[in-house]
């Protein structure tokens, strides 16, 4: 197979309906490998079939044309590249939109020197002014909510009618609040606003002294003030006072407090829980000096409109790191995503971490997140930070309640199949969350209270189905851009809101470009692929992995420039499998083995065409030769010698062994790292950490191979969690980062292929490599 990154192909495709994530598991038959096909074999056998018919039917452009679009493409995310990584470059405390009811509550501060004047901050009262939608509400434009639109509109109101200014304005205002307020009802509880039960029957009492008339049903004020009850009774006034809890963000909700006590409570910046809101009204009730500061910073910063919440810059940080690494397009920010994590672990906290930095109120949310990224990039932290979240086997939102969010369970669940051996707190939390998402999704409630996303049922889904040990980075990404919503996700706070350093366009097309980019190249690879095998002249009923072997290597290793490392797995993959499958059963005796790994490992081909395994033989050295040249040719190393001895090993140890399996999963993994001009497997030799690598991948190797689809238990779960930890974990070796990302890749691959059935990877390999994205 020649290593192509210039063609760019079309394909005519026959298309499927996309294939669903649910895992059907395969019956317990185990795979053999002789001149008879397991059931598993005869349905890749006719895989291959239907691919290579289908790919006979593929079509390469004029060659002109396919350089220009080629080019087109190239220049496209080159320009992507640029754009983004000034959005990395210009990242401060968090970019976030405006919240209407949070800056009406920053306007209602009355001037500090002279309060008959008027505001503190009239340029909030001129973005007030300025921000009416045509309607005569205000909030999120492009996104209709009640619950957002009526608590915005209603503040807003309060606010013009305070300063006895636009009665026109208010008029309309209240003019559609009480067209609309019946549509409380129809909203689902999920996306109504965090702390609107607390801070809309406040408002309504401000509208009321102001002699606004609010006509509102009063079966929907008193389910709004049960709501409320319920929610205070849960956090005594008591620990109100003495512990920071998320009640600090809804304060301009309540009454009766004791200030005192609550400004020992404020966060490093002044401010309550981050929030302009509860500052504010903090403000008016104590002139405390370090709350008017921070909301002077604000109003400067934003010119007027204040957000729901600010800083927001953990949020930010581990966000986009997690949305461009799904996307598939993190290889091209490396410098800036390292730049990101280590601000996380800058402001890591055992306590937890919130939505912004030096938070004195963690949430799962963002500390499970944190925690996933700082884990997979190295970094040393322990996972006893969750125990902050869990109370007698229950996992909660915040430290101290009982509720929970679906995308906090769902971040909480990926980020604990990251555990390492030992630790419980993990095995706990995944166990939770994972019930709680498998019933979530079988009752169809899968509604968040923090986002309204594209398709956040689809993304629970793939967590659930797809186990991350299972999860190949080509598969996730191809699912993740149909789920990823750019810039038409909405988060929810106290309002409706845009994070557009997370959200955003760019992101997705950047993302579905490099993708169709990189699938054109893997089909032409396949092609050539295919045409390989065919010259070999071998048996056709040994060609039963041709297009799985291929697809694990694509799925994992897909960046175009590194096809001589997919054609080191690829190849040898085939290689190993027509070697094995060739010398079982009667058809050859030992002398036959014998001679076929003398021949190998002499420097005189003896063998002419005489042989019935001489073709093998050739294909399996023109292989190792290919390999060789094309790591001279672009890393300046030469792997020859060492890929022939590493090979020899291996040939000299199948000879003796009657399980053919043994340590092929070793061979793999070293010729894919020499292949990548590394060598690193070489002076692993030596390592304390080899035997500990080698038994983890061959086991899984051989695990595979032989049980198929009952390989995936209790002790391939334990030896990939001593892999995971040994690739994050603290190692005074110093052992090569990258060395340790290619054990755990072929590791994912091996399991992948243990874990799902035939089918489904077919479904998989179809959407992956065949899949165009639209």
């Amino acid at each position: 197979m020649t290593c192509i990154v210039s063609q760019s192909w079309t394909t005519t495709l026959h298309r499927r309906s996309s294939h669903p994530i649910n895992v059907h598991r395969r019956s317990s038959h185990t795979a053999t490998f002789s001149s008879t096909l397991a059931p598993r074999d005869l349905h890749f056998k006719k895989c291959d079939s239907n691919y290579a018919t289908r790919n006979a039917i593929y079509k390469a452009r004029n060659q002109e044309e396919s350089d220009l679009l080629l080019l087109d493409q190239q220049t496209e995310i080159k320009n992507y590249i640029k754009e983004i990584k000034l959005i990395f470059n210009l990242m401060d405390d968090g970019m976030i939109t405006p919240s209407a009811y949070d800056t009406a509550w920053v306007a209602l501060i009355k001037d500090v020197n002279k309060p008959s004047n008027g505001p503190q901050f009239p340029s909030c009262l001129d973005w007030i002014i300025n921000h009416q939608l045509h309607d005569g509400s205000w909030g999120e434009p492009l996104m209709f909510s009640a619950h957002d639109r009526l608590m915005n509109t209603l503040a807003c109101v309060v606010v013009l009618t305070s300063w006895n200014v636009h009665p026109e304005k208010c008029q309309k205002g209240m003019e559609f609040v009480n067209e609309n307020i019946i549509k409380l009802k129809d909203e689902d509880d999920e996306h109504m606003m965090i702390g609107f039960e607390i801070v809309f029957p406040v408002l309504i009492q401000l509208a009321r002294k102001l002699e606004i008339k609010v006509s509102a049903d009063a079966s929907i004020l008193s389910e709004i003030y049960a709501k409320r009850d319920l929610k205070l009774a849960k956090i005594p006034k008591d620990i109100l006072h003495k512990v920071p809890t998320s009640l600090l963000y809804s304060l301009e909700g309540m009454e009766d407090l004791e200030w005192e006590k609550l400004l020992q409570l404020r966060c490093e910046n002044g401010s309550f829980f981050f929030s302009p809101a509860a500052t504010a009204y903090a403000f008016m009730q104590t002139k405390d000096e370090k709350c008017l500061e921070y909301l002077t910073n604000l109003v400067v910063k934003f010119n007027g409109g204040v957000p729901h919440t600010y800083p927001v810059d953990m949020f930010e940080h581990i966000w986009i790191v997690d949305r461009l690494q799904r996307l598939g397009i993190a290889r091209y920010f490396k410098s800036e995503i390292k730049d990101c994590v280590d601000y996380i672990y800058r402001y890591w906290d055992e306590q937890g971490i919130g939505f912004g930095r030096e938070t004195n109120v963690p949430d799962v949310d963002d500390t499970a997140m944190g925690f996933r990224v700082l884990r997979t990039n190295g970094y040393q932290i322990s996972s006893d930070v969750f125990r902050h979240f869990e109370k007698d086997g229950h996992f909660a939102g915040f430290p101290g309640q009982t509720s929970e969010a679906v995308t906090g369970m769902f971040n909480l669940y990926r980020a604990s199949q990251l555990l390492f051996p030992g630790e419980t707190i993990l095995e706990d939390a995944k166990c939770f969350s994972r019930n709680f998402l498998t019933k979530k999704r079988s009752t169809n409630e899968l509604l968040d209270k923090w986002i309204i996303a594209k398709d956040l049922p689809g993304e629970v889904g793939y967590a659930l189905d797809v186990p991350w040990y299972a999860s190949l980075p080509r598969l996730e990404a191809r699912y993740y851009l149909e789920q990823y919503g750019g810039d038409d996700d909405v988060w929810i706070g106290k309002t409706l809101y845009r994070m557009g350093n997370v959200n955003n366009n760019k992101y997705l097309h950047m993302a579905k470009l490099d993708y169709n980019h990189c699938q054109a190249i893997h089909q032409s690879e396949y092609i050539q692929f295919q045409k390989w095998y065919a010259n070999l002249n071998i048996e056709k009923s040994l060609n039963t992995r041709l297009l799985c072997s291929y697809y694990e290597a694509a799925a994992t290793i897909f960046d175009p420039e590194r096809c001589n490392e997919r054609v080191a797995w690829a190849k040898p993959t085939m290689l190993l499998n027509i070697i094995t499958s060739l010398f079982v059963g009667s058809t050859f005796s030992n002398d036959d083995k014998q001679a076929f790994v003398d021949e190998f490992m002499s420097t005189q081909h003896h063998h002419g065409n005489e042989k019935p395994w001489c073709a093998v033989m050739d294909a399996l050295r023109e292989t190792l030769n290919q390999i060789s040249s094309e790591t001279l040719a672009t890393h300046g190393v030469d792997i020859q010698s060492h890929l022939h001895s590493a090979w020899t090993t291996w040939l000299l140890s199948w000879q003796k062994e009657a399980d053919v399996t043994l340590g092929e999963g070793e061979l793999i993994v070293r010729t894919i790292d020499m292949s990548s001009g590394r060598c690193l497997t070489m002076e692993l030799s030596s390592h304390p950490l080899r035997h500990r690598f080698f038994y983890v991948i061959n086991d899984l190797y051989h695990e595979t191979s032989h049980k198929g689809n009952h390989a995936i238990g209790v002790e391939i779960d334990s030896k990939m969690r001593e892999l995971v930890q040994i690739v994050f974990g603290y190692s005074p070796d110093n052992l090569d980062p990258d060395l340790k990302q290619t054990f755990l890749t072929v590791a994912k691959a091996f399991y992948s292929k243990g874990h799902f059935d035939a089918e489904t990877i077919n479904g998989h390999i179809n959407k992956v490599l065949f899949e165009r994205v639209i």
